[in-house]
């Protein structure tokens, strides 16, 4: 017998409002098929809601109104669905390279009944840039280190855009490391922003990074 839905917490009600429902049944499908096929860890069940859902819903307090978002590297659709699903106004696009996931994502979405477009593919490939570039906002989680994620998620950025990227506790560090290798990349200075507050404990940790140019090596092209 398999074990029970985990069940949602008050400050879920807080954050999907009347898309509560739609959350709830989007934990039902990580819950069970979702672990099933490999896209969520068999222990994360009783963490599903905290450490997942509502630790990436709440990505929505520092996304502007009305932006188009990318998530790329979007897995089993964190940060993007829960973001979709507390912020309805965006208009979002999974990124995933691997067919078993995007057929997942697929399902969910079509049960779900959600406006979301699945791109599969990474989202440094040309093609992804071609139909995706001029993002307002690019969105990352458990991807890679600040300089690897920049280099990715940059690039689909309209200039003036932002990278949001869900870090853990040693993101000050990651920040002072990369910081040349980001400013290199057409990136601007890092700022944490702490999401969630009376919502999800521990807080959620986002590192935005502005889009202000081009990367280096395209600009001594420019000048040739």
């Amino acid at each position: 017998m398999s074990a029970p839905l985990p069940p949602a917490p008050a400050a879920a009600a807080q954050v999907f409002g009347d898309r509560l429902p739609l959350a709830t049944r989007y934990v039902e499908h990580l819950a069970t098929s979702g672990i099933e096929r490999g896209l969520i860890g068999p222990r994360e069940q009783e963490r599903l809601w905290d450490r997942h859902v509502l630790n990436c819903a709440v990505l929505g307090e520092v996304v502007p109104d009305d932006a188009n978002v990318v998530d790329v590297g979007s897995g089993a659709g964190l940060p993007g669905i829960p973001l979709a699903l507390a912020r309805p106004d965006l208009r979002i696009v999974l990124v995933e390279p691997l067919a078993r996931r995007v057929e997942w994502l697929d399902e969910v979405l079509a049960d779900l009944q959600l406006p979301i477009s699945v791109e599969r593919g990474r989202a440094e490939e040309k093609a992804v840039l071609r139909r995706w570039v001029g993002a307002d906002v690019v969105t990352a989680r458990a991807v890679g280190p600040l300089a690897r994620l920049a280099g990715i998620c940059l690039p689909l950025l309209r200039t003036g855009g932002a990278m949001l990227v869900l870090k853990g506790a040693s993101a000050s560090d990651e920040i002072g490391r990369d910081k040349a290798a980001v400013h290199a990349l057409g990136g601007g200075d890092a700022r944490i922003h702490t999401c969630g507050a009376g919502v999800v404990d521990p807080p959620s940790t986002v590192v935005e990074i502005p889009r202000i140019g081009v990367p280096r090596r395209n600009r001594r092209k420019e000048r040739r």
